[in-house]
């Protein structure tokens, strides 16, 4: 068993956006074919600027707040329980264009 709680954790950058910090609970190495599970907290007027990911499907869970996702060149809007699949090699971009924190938990899964 592993047991961690996001009180324990550190902050780190996204390694597409450094100066979003991100609490990551599991890495990779940890579990057969998962990349990382993390928590990413995004102030007000903050993005996650486009980016993909060649080998990786990318779940998010919206937890809090409300935000828009650029998928593709298509936007939607997200919201509190919003979940998201980004397939493998689709470009996407998360902005926080609420008034307050938009909380996301999400994982990536290796193809």
């Amino acid at each position: 068993m592993k047991m961690v709680s996001l009180e324990d954790l550190p902050e780190e950058g996204v390694s597409h956006d450094p100066d979003l910090m991100k609490k990551v609970m599991i890495r990779q190495g940890q579990l057969p074919h998962l990349k990382s599970f993390a928590q990413l907290r995004m102030t007000p007027g903050q993005v996650a600027h486009a980016h993909a990911h060649e080998h990786l499907y990318e779940i998010f869970l919206i937890e809090t707040g409300e935000g828009t996702l650029d998928v593709d060149g298509t936007e939607q809007k997200v919201t509190a329980g919003t979940c998201v699949i980004f397939e493998p090699s689709e470009v996407h971009e998360v902005s926080n264009t609420g008034s307050n924190e938009l909380v996301l938990t999400y994982f990536g899964l290796e193809v």
